[in-house]
């Protein structure tokens, strides 16, 4: 499926994207991949992340080998066997005299978006880099696209749109009360996405997400912030009182569907969520007590204005058109995160939250 086949991914060194773009190595694409490598959160984990995709150079101590940093199959292609071929460039799709070089260079057969200014509360302190990131960013990229004949673009976008919505979320609800300038941001890059594609024909699959989690995650995310608190002895941080539940989804099933969503399609949203009744945040605290042999210590807070009490996908939709459905269940990608954890903790003990 994947001979000669180029693809961009942006938000490389991201958790989703990264994990996505592995997989693509696996399956034998050439995989170019951007991000800017901002410190929204401690970029050691996008170092981290970034050199799996390198073949295990760290992008830290190499960031001045110049515009293309490295060209090489992922460790993870290696070890499988896979002649998938991976590009690096330190960009971000803000700058949009960059973009348009990226895009005469390369012969993309398909735009994975995965690049974005993500975290409904910092999005209240800065909504001005969620509108320049999420919005303007995407508009750059699918303009590019537009003018140099690249039809497939799947973009990113968030479960926080269902703010205030029936469960289980379906993808025809009207998401037109975002909570957050995160949530607004997002809906503003899927109009954009839908007027291009009634405009120019682009084909493109929206995918929102619902909680994603796993090994390498994000450390403003609750199952990482979790697992490093109970690790290093310190108290939880739990806005509200841990009742309200989320819809997890594990990170390699996202990356999944993220690639499934590449089929073409005219303009779909997509829900990729775990489709399963939600868990409490207070059932997670447990579970990785239990597995971490060790008594949570839980700071209470108020529960955030911004915040969505419950979140529940139905995700009947993707399988229909897709074919996709979660492989692993929220049980078993908790422990895989604990293990991974427990694996690097010489080095995720410094990693700041």
């Amino acid at each position: 499926m994947s001979e000669n086949k180029i693809v961009l991914v942006t938000g490389v060194a991201g958790f989703i994207a990264s994990k996505t773009a592995e997989l693509l190595l696996e399956q034998g694409w050439t995989v170019v991949g951007v991000d800017n490598m901002n410190d929204y959160y401690d970029v050691r984990l996008k170092d981290y992340r970034l050199s799996r995709l390198l073949g295990n150079e760290r992008y830290l101590q190499n960031k001045d080998a110049g515009r293309s940093l490295y060209i090489g199959a992922g460790a993870a292609a290696k070890e499988t066997g896979a002649d998938g071929k991976f590009i690096f460039y330190p960009l971000d799709i803000e700058n949009r005299a960059e973009l348009e070089k990226l895009f005469s260079e390369y012969p993309f057969d398909a735009v994975l978006n995965l690049a974005a200014r993500a975290g409904v509360r910092y999005s209240m302190e800065n909504p001005f880099v969620y509108m320049t990131t999420n919005a303007m960013g995407t508009l750059n990229i699918i303009d590019c696209m537009r003018r140099h004949g690249v039809k497939k673009h799947v973009m990113a976008s968030t479960s926080s749109l269902y703010a205030g919505q029936k469960m289980p979320f379906v993808e025809t609800l009207p998401v037109n009360t975002p909570l957050s300038p995160y949530a607004a941001s997002k809906k503003a890059a899927e109009l954009m996405a839908y007027s291009y594609h009634k405009l120019y024909g682009l084909d493109s699959t929206i995918v929102r997400y619902f909680t994603v989690f796993g090994p390498a995650g994000r450390p403003d995310m609750s199952i990482f912030r979790f697992i490093k608190w109970i690790m290093d002895g310190k108290p939880i941080e739990l806005f509200g009182d841990g009742s309200q539940s989320r819809d997890f989804t594990y990170v390699e099933d996202i990356a999944r569907g993220t690639i499934a969503a590449m089929k073409p399609v005219g303009y779909e949203i997509v829900n990729l969520g775990g489709g399963r009744n939600p868990i409490t945040l207070n059932a997670v605290i447990q579970f990785i007590e239990n597995a971490l042999g060790k008594k949570a210590q839980i700071q209470y807070k108020p529960f955030h204005i911004a915040d969505i009490a419950e979140t529940w996908a139905d995700i009947t939709k993707a399988g229909q058109l897709l074919g996709w459905q979660p492989k692993v269940s929220p049980e078993e990608g908790f422990q895989k995160s604990v293990d991974w954890a427990l694996e690097h903790a010489d080095w995720l003990k410094d990693i700041k939250l």
